[in-house]
Formats: structure tokens, C-alpha cells, sequence
């Protein structure tokens, strides 16, 4: 499994890169984000998230500030904008998948939070069972980016990464976590295998890429799954042998600027 926190992927398909991320002070909001999803249609405009956050208070913030620092913390994590691929692909498989909400919204957060990626390896080599310390995603993040952020914000990095997590159902604990199962469904891995396609991935290597990995699943789940999304036709999956074909319908695959991602 390719270490993707820090690598280069295409910004015009929502990806964000780089050694700085949401995580410095939030979770992937779990709470948050199923709230809005929830209450918001699916045609809703970034403005109508705003308006919603802010001049509503959906979530329920107490002051103005915080509803305006709720918005901009979401806004990081998912883009909130249809014209953004990462987040439209995932407002389509929200709608259809309402068990594997959890898992879509951690994949869209791990998309946009390059912090969080850099946990995904060692998180996910920890063997079913077995704790996670946040003590070891502390260490992981002062060997990755070194001098980046001092003892305090580097802990709260890492206790901020466990939680999301446990959100998505990877880890359970609340003090101390243990590594688990996430649900997985058809509709996490179409979203899955399309962020490895807008990362720029082609056939086989679309189901043993970095994006595959975080549903923590055997490869033969991975392409039953897969057959499966095909089959509702959320994409086109085809498997002879070694030979994979995958495809995704453009109106989701295409950026703002009318290009498929890689």
C-alpha cells in the first residue's frame, strides 16, 4: 500500500496535498457532515451549506463565529461544491447507500486531509484486535513532518485522526482504541475505486491502490463488491483474468474545467 499523505494528486478533482490539514483542530465531523447530507438536497449549492450552517444554525453552534469556523472546517474537509468531483461523487453514493455513509464520508475526508492519509498505513497494518495508540500516531507524525508542529498540536492531531477513525467504524474505543471492521459496501467501493481514478489509476491497479486499502477489505471482497456496484449500475466493472476494466459515467468523473482526473 503506496503512502498517499503527502503525494502530489490533482487538485482540479478536489484532492488536497501537502503537510497541513483539517486535523489540526477537528475530526472528520461525522456529526456534522451527516446532518447536513442529510437535511440538504442533493442539488444544494455551496452557498445553501453556508446558509444552512450559518444563518440557519443546523448544527446547532453557539455563537456566530463558531458556525462560521463549522463551515470553513467542512468546507476544507469536503469542498461542499457540486463542481468538485470528490465531493460530487460523494453526494451521489450518499444518496444511494445510507449503511456505508460512515465509510464515504471518512473516504472523502481522507481525499481532502492529506494529515489524515499519512495515518492510513499504520492504522491499517495494526492487525484486527490490537490497540492504536494515539502515542504512536504522535510519533508517526513527528517522524513525517518534522518541526511542523509542536508536542501540543502534534498530539491533538493524533488523538483528532483516531477519532475520525473510530467514526468511520476502522477503530472502537473511546479512551483507548482497538483496530476493527469498518462496514464496507458496493457504494464505498465505487467511491473508492472513482477516487483512485480521479488520483489517476487504470484497471488492476484501481483495486490494489491506496484509496481500495482504507476499506480494509481482501482483494475477492473487493471485486464481488465491486461486481455488485456494477451491477446497479453505479459503474462499469469488467475482470478477465488479470485483465480490469473499470469505467465511471463523466457527469461525475468530469472537474469543473471538464477533465477527468490523473
Amino acid at each position: 500500500m503506496s503512502d498517499s499523505g503527502r503525494d502530489s494528486l490533482p487538485k482540479a478533482a478536489g484532492f488536497r496535498s501537502g503537510d497541513c490539514g483539517t486535523h489540526t483542530s477537528r475530526t472528520m465531523m461525522w456529526a456534522e457532515i451527516s446532518r447536513l447530507l442529510e437535511t440538504l438536497p442533493p442539488t444544494a449549492a455551496k452557498t445553501d451549506y453556508w446558509s444552512a450552517v450559518i444563518q440557519d444554525n443546523l448544527l446547532d453552534k453557539k455563537t456566530a463565529s463558531t458556525r462560521r469556523l463549522t463551515a470553513q472546517r467542512l468546507t476544507e474537509l469536503y469542498a461542499l461544491d457540486l463542481s468538485v468531483p470528490v465531493f460530487r461523487l460523494l453526494r451521489h453514493f450518499w444518496s444511494l447507500d445510507r449503511e456505508g455513509r460512515p465509510l464515504l464520508a471518512f473516504l472523502c475526508a481522507s481525499a481532502r486531509d492529506p494529515l489524515l492519509r499519512l495515518t492510513a498505513k499504520f492504522v491499517l497494518e495494526t492487525p484486527e484486535g490490537s490497540p492504536v495508540p494515539t502515542e504512536s500516531l504522535d510519533k508517526l507524525f513527528a517522524e513525517a513532518v518534522p518541526g511542523r508542529f509542536n508536542a501540543s498540536i502534534r498530539g491533538k492531531v493524533a488523538r483528532n485522526s483516531a477519532s475520525s477513525w473510530a467514526q468511520s467504524g476502522h477503530l472502537k474505543g473511546r479512551l483507548k482504541k482497538m483496530r476493527t471492521q469498518p462496514v464496507v459496501t458496493p457504494a464505498n467501493t465505487a467511491y473508492a475505486l472513482a477516487l483512485g481514478y480521479l488520483a489517476g489509476a487504470r484497471g488492476v491497479l484501481l483495486l490494489h491502490g491506496f484509496w481500495v486499502s482504507l476499506l480494509a477489505s481482501p482483494y475477492d471482497r473487493i471485486a464481488q463488491m465491486a461486481h455488485e456496484a456494477s451491477r446497479r449500475g453505479w459503474l462499469t466493472y469488467r475482470a478477465v483474468g488479470k485483465i480490469v476494466e473499470v469505467r465511471f459515467p463523466e457527469s461525475l468523473i468530469l472537474s469543473a474545467e471538464g477533465h477527468a482526473g490523473g
